[in-house]
């Protein structure tokens, strides 16, 4: 009896091989397949290998590529002779600021009443102390370069944050012009009325 069970498998394997179908086969073929896990996708178990498998890899590369990357940087240099390094002390560089004068003018109006502008603000340097030292003497020249220019402005060239942005482009680009040796970062309005 084992004996015709051992000669039953080998005709079904030369019948697969000459590409006819077993009766378990032919049976099955008409059915309905199962839906396992991954059924509804079709997946034998070969395929479903050589799609997690590289997957898996890619999540590995992408791991050690993060890591390398997150980890491998430059490790800190040693501080130099009598202090902290030279890019540390151009980090600690404090701004300096220096107060203008304030300044009240009539602004160009065409009504019979007069309009004014009170205005005052700070410059930020770039070279610290000893460019405040030399902006000291020429700072009536700004004071003269922003009551010239502000005495042109109207009431409607003041209104609005846009107006506000080409006022302080405007005056950086006098105040620069009139302390030429030193170079201006920023103009800081500290109070500005109109009335």
């Amino acid at each position: 009896m084992a004996k015709d069970k051992d000669d039953a498998k080998v005709a079904d394997e030369d019948k697969k091989k000459d590409g006819e179908k077993t009766e378990g086969e032919a049976q099955t073929e008409g059915a309905p397949k199962k839906k396992g896990l991954l059924g509804f996708l079709n997946f034998s178990r070969k395929t479903l290998m050589f799609v997690v498998a590289p997957a898996g890899l890619g999540v590995v590369v992408l791991a050690a590529g993060a890591y390398f990357f997150l980890f491998s940087g430059e490790e800190p240099q040693p501080a130099e002779e009598g202090g902290a390094p030279a890019q540390a002390a151009a980090a600690i560089e404090h701004p300096t600021f220096v107060d203008v004068p304030e300044i009240l003018v009539n602004l160009a109006t065409t009504a019979d009443k007069p309009a004014y502008l009170k205005l005052s603000v700070s410059l930020e340097l770039k070279g610290g102390d000893e460019a405040a030292k030399a902006l000291e003497p020429v700072l009536p020249r700004v004071v003269d370069q922003f009551q010239t220019y502000l005495r042109e402005l109207r009431v409607e060239d003041l209104s609005g944050s846009a107006a506000m942005f080409r006022l302080k482009e405007e005056l950086l680009r006098r105040v620069n012009t009139a302390v030429e040796p030193v170079e201006i970062k920023d103009v800081l309005f500290k109070e500005m009325i109109v009335q």
